[in-house]
């Protein structure tokens, strides 16, 4: 029984220490190291990302990872500002104001935060440069964000956004500039199936508000609605109850839902592809509901009639649908919204609308603005799971590689191949003198596909064996032709 026991103990140890040995190694949860492999692709995806924002007029602009925490909260809705990464206040600062019995809640620990999106700092970055702006500023930004949130497939602590922004106007032909660009960035990478949902935030206040659905509601409605691919109708109506919405109210509230879903199975039904149908069909019926309304509550029809339509001209196309149960969760949105899904994803490859009211919230003057987010983690996830990036990423990052015969002759192995990276090759050097068999099976293991030997008899001769790692042939030949050769 003793043994028993002790070997019980013995094993309950080992596999303690195992799990507090991998933890030490683990990134924090949420988190990831990029290998090689790993960052060729992002560097891949972000180079197109940035070649497309460029060729539209976007310039580029990079802001702090850290902002006050006043510049972040109140910004996103009450979910939004539970996901904040919030920064304890540091050393004599905190701990005075501990001993003073300054701090009385939770929320007093903090002043500053890791940023939650990019949209944010751009608007304080646009009310605190105003001056130094153009009328139109158009920027592209490329950087991480962080959010408190539930790991998942797809969806990380700390993860790059990859924006792109209009301010200065409020004409719809920005809004189909920007889904125009996103959609291009998507067909240079491989995507064919994708679809750009839209809606407006302002046709949703009308079906809130023809629901019954009170003012100091009406957030609360649009919350539980942005969780509809996620808990279904039947969960949305169970989450309005939770809110406290009345039954009579919420059950309104779903039926409209429930009633364009049977539009869109119907258009479905008669049309392969049921975008354009659906498109129509929705709209048509939205202002024969409203034709004996005041004009504003049309106005959200013409828009979007005016959105696809310049969409079509683009490289949108046919990718465009209207989805009138799209809410995006992010409260400062105030017209048309956006995002982009893929079959195989659940959720958005990224999204975005217009925030006409954001910058001032820095400022005194309001100025109008609207943007697109791609999700670049997203983007890797299906990318990786259809094979959809090049080959040669695959490939290590060197062209050749060159060996070192003893310590006398590492100088010229060095000179060797810096000759070869003034003609445009990638080139490792082996570190150290060895056996030129082991500096052969490193070769292959890094895949290199091209070793160059520099032995006795090449450096007495100005010569270099070429091996082709590949094919396993070898041969001799002049310095200066080694370049060429690797090239062919």
């Amino acid at each position: 029984m003793m043994n028993g026991e002790n070997e019980t103990c013995r094993m309950s140890f080992i596999t303690r220490h195992l799990y507090l040995m991998s933890n030490k190694t683990q990134p924090a949860r949420g988190m990831r190291d990029f290998l090689p492999a790993d960052v060729r692709k992002r560097e891949y995806v972000i180079g197109v990302i940035k070649e497309v924002y460029q060729s539209y007029g976007f310039e580029p602009l990079e802001t702090p990872s850290v902002e006050n925490l006043e510049t972040l909260m109140g910004k996103y809705g009450e979910e939004g500002n539970q996901l904040i990464f919030k920064i304890l206040k540091r050393g004599e600062k905190l701990g005075q104001e501990l001993a003073e019995g300054k701090i009385k809640s939770e929320n007093q620990l903090a002043d500053l935060a890791l940023r939650y999106d990019l949209t944010v700092p751009l608007a304080r970055v646009v009310a605190n440069y105003k001056n130094e702006l153009p009328k139109f500023f158009k920027r592209y930004q490329i950087q991480p964000v962080w959010r408190a949130d539930r790991p998942a497939r797809g969806r990380y602590r700390e993860f790059y956004q990859c924006d792109v922004d209009a301010i200065g106007s409020s004409s719809m032909l920005v809004e189909a500039e920007l889904i125009s660009a996103v959609s291009e960035i998507l067909q240079r990478l491989g995507f064919k199936d994708f679809v750009v949902r839209i809606n407006h935030r302002e046709l949703l206040a009308q079906i809130v508000k023809n629901a019954g659905i009170s003012d100091e509601k009406s957030t609360d409605a649009l919350v539980a609605l942005d969780k509809l691919d996620k808990i279904g109708i039947e969960g949305v109506e169970k989450e309005l109850l939770q809110r406290e919405i009345g039954e009579s109210e919420a059950k309104l509230f779903v039926n409209t839902f429930k009633g364009f879903q049977e539009l869109e199975k119907d258009c479905e039904s008669r049309n392969q592809n049921g975008f354009d149908a659906f498109n129509s069909a929705f709209l048509n019926r939205w202002e024969e509901n409203f034709k004996e309304k005041e004009a504003e509550d049309l106005k959200v029809v013409s828009d979007l009639r005016k959105l696809i339509s310049l969409c079509e001209k683009t490289s949108a196309g046919n990718h465009l649908k209207i989805d009138p149960s799209l809410a995006r969760g992010l409260s400062y949105y105030t017209g048309a919204i956006f995002e982009i899904n893929v079959p195989d994803l659940a959720g958005s490859l990224g999204g975005g609308g217009r925030y006409d009211g954001l910058i001032g919230m820095f400022g005194k003057e309001q100025i109008p603005a609207c943007g697109f987010s791609l999700g670049l983690e997203r983007i890797l996830v299906v990318m990786d799971e259809r094979g959809m990036f090049p080959p040669e990423l695959q490939t290590n990052a060197a062209d050749a590689m060159v060996t070192v015969w003893s310590e006398e002759s590492a100088g010229e192995s060095l000179k060797l191949a810096g000759e070869l990276r003034r003609k445009g090759l990638r080139v490792l050097v082996y570190p150290e003198a060895d056996k030129l068999g082991k500096q052969f099976k490193y070769a292959a293991q890094i895949n290199v596909p091209f070793v160059c030997v520099l032995g006795e008899s090449e450096l007495a001769e100005n010569k270099v064996t070429l091996k082709n790692m590949r094919t396993g042939e070898q041969e001799t030949v002049a310095r200066d032709e080694v370049a060429d050769k690797i090239k062919l």
